[in-house]
């Protein structure tokens, strides 16, 4: 059997077209203008005409050149190209390719509505297709360039949902750009439906399993670019240093005073690849001397490499021997002391350290539980500003103990990435509702709906980081009279208050952060 059976007559189709009469010729340019005119969903004019396989390659290189260039664009900052994840989407184009070839009539059928005749032919489809790509991506690339480079602004342009709404509008743009495309060449036939359910389910497989960018993060070379400033260098005048520095913080702990229930805080911030711990610590030691009256009497553990001369690093043994300090110079049955450890946290509930090249081990919640119950400090607030915090809870927890945390145990918190100022836990907890009020519980209380309203305009996507409070029995009397004498006391002394001891590792509530900044 073949095309010229008896009593009817077989439409050829693509499998035929080469080797029927030859198609007249276009020039390169009009090729490319209504390549444009199909992505925009306009009749392409090139009915009878196929495009030389230079004219193919020439055009399908220049939209590679254009779709590259512009997935750079998305990335403000260093990147590099993942050709293996750029090659993985090709597979559509030869799914194109070969679907085209069964569809599409090899030559051009009556006039459609407009009066143009259908274009034809599998070159010409492809051609049309590759270059009707254009005004999609421009269009989108150049708004996820313009958000990521900051040329448009505004709280919107941080939400996750509006880059799903982005994703959504374009892909549709793209498989309707496709279709029409496709019924251009097919009419509405059930061939042309069979191609369209294929491209449908073609983007659907590619979305899910090829969706990694032609251009990533170069997180080498931007942390390097990034972080142009001091680093860690390890010598024997450096742990010389260090060893005189935590001797003499140790050693300018103010005394307890009789009569009198003081507070004593260790800060410890030991991942120094990030400075939002820097600056929240910093904060955190500023607000509890300032605030609850502990000038003198707060120790701020750091890592951070333009840090090693004024802060003692954050490691389980100096946290150690701090607690060990502090337990010597105040009243262990009657004063608190305050705990806040801010890092990235684990599912496994270890607090994240990192001060390259110095070898600094995670600090575990068992680890802190055994240091204070060995000190012998009855008393106790701890907040712990890290992922997965809650699992530090139970650990912790004692009649003597108010404990509270950046998230439960089952989720991340948030804020702690290179570009935050501040953690939301440890802003919305300590620089803002601790600066207005002596009770932690009802700076929580306070902190917990802004952090939550927080995290739902920055598009948090993993569920509410839900910050955790458990308070013991003996604890929470011992705090009401904390916060009555705090609040019947005259305001903290201003910045620049000469009196008091000038090691900045234990801060004298002045001048602590413009230091550290500095």
């Amino acid at each position: 059997m073949n095309d010229t059976t008896i009593g009817s007559e077989v439409q050829p189709t693509a499998r035929d077209a080469d080797a029927t009469t030859p198609a007249a010729r276009l020039p390169l340019q009009k090729w490319l203008v209504e390549g444009l005119r199909a992505g925009v969903f306009l009749m392409p004019r090139v009915a009878g005409c196929a495009p030389t396989p230079l004219q193919a390659l020439i055009l399908t290189a220049l939209v590679l050149l254009v779709e590259v260039g512009l997935f750079r664009l998305g990335i403000a900052g260093p990147a590099r190209l993942d050709v293996q994840a750029w090659l993985s989407a090709w597979w559509v184009t030869g799914l194109f390719i070969g679907l085209a070839w069964w569809a599409f009539p090899s030559q051009p059928a009556q006039p459609d509505g407009e009066g143009d005749r259908r274009p034809a032919g599998v070159g010409a489809g492809f051609v049309l297709w590759v270059v009707a790509s254009l005004p999609n991506i421009l269009v989108y690339q150049g708004l996820i360039g313009a958000i990521a480079h900051g040329w448009v602004k505004g709280e919107v342009f941080s939400q996750t949902w509006l880059y799903w709404v982005f994703y959504a509008v374009f892909t549709t743009w793209s498989l309707g750009a496709a279709i029409v495309l496709i019924v251009r060449f097919t009419g509405l036939t059930l061939r042309a439906a069979v191609f369209a359910l294929a491209l449908v389910a073609a983007t659907g497989l590619t979305a899910w399993h090829f969706n990694d960018r032609a251009w990533q993060e170069d997180y080498a070379e931007r942390d390097a670019a990034a972080e142009n400033k001091p680093r860690l260098h390890l010598s024997q005048q450096t742990f010389e240093t260090q060893q005189a520095l935590l001797e003499s913080t140790l050693a300018a702990i103010a005394p307890e005073r009789p009569g009198v229930a003081d507070v004593y805080a260790l800060v410890f911030a030991p991942y120094a690849a990030e400075d939002v711990f820097m600056r929240e610590s910093s904060m955190v030691s500023q607000v509890l001397a300032e605030r609850f009256d502990a000038g003198g009497r707060v120790i701020h553990l750091l890592n951070n490499g333009s840090t090693t001369a004024t802060h003692p690093w954050a490691t389980p043994l100096n946290l150690q021997r701090a607690i060990d300090a502090l337990a010597q110079r105040m009243d262990k049955e009657h004063d608190v002391l305050v705990v806040y450890l801010t890092s990235h946290g684990a599912s496994d509930f270890k607090l994240a350290a990192s001060h390259w090249p110095l070898q600094v081990e995670p600090l575990s919640p068992a680890d802190l539980r055994a240091a204070l119950d060995q000190a012998g400090i009855r008393n106790r607030v701890i907040a712990v500003s890290a992922c997965y915090s809650g699992g530090w809870i139970d650990v912790l927890a004692t009649d003597n103990t108010l404990v509270m945390t950046a998230a439960d145990a089952t989720h991340t918190s948030y804020g702690c990435g290179r570009l935050s100022e501040l953690t939301f836990f440890g802003r919305a907890m300590f620089d803002e509702q601790l600066r207005k009020t002596h009770s932690f519980e009802r700076a929580f209380a306070r902190a917990v709906p802004l952090i939550q309203q927080r995290e739902i305009d920055a598009g948090k996507d993993d569920g509410f980081s839900n910050p955790q409070i458990r308070v013991g029995a003996n604890i929470r009397p011992v705090l009401r009279e904390l916060e009555l004498r705090l609040d019947a006391a005259p305001p903290a002394a201003p910045a620049g208050d000469p009196d008091g001891q000038q090691n900045p590792s234990v801060s004298q509530g002045w001048g602590l952060c413009v230091m550290v900044q500095a």
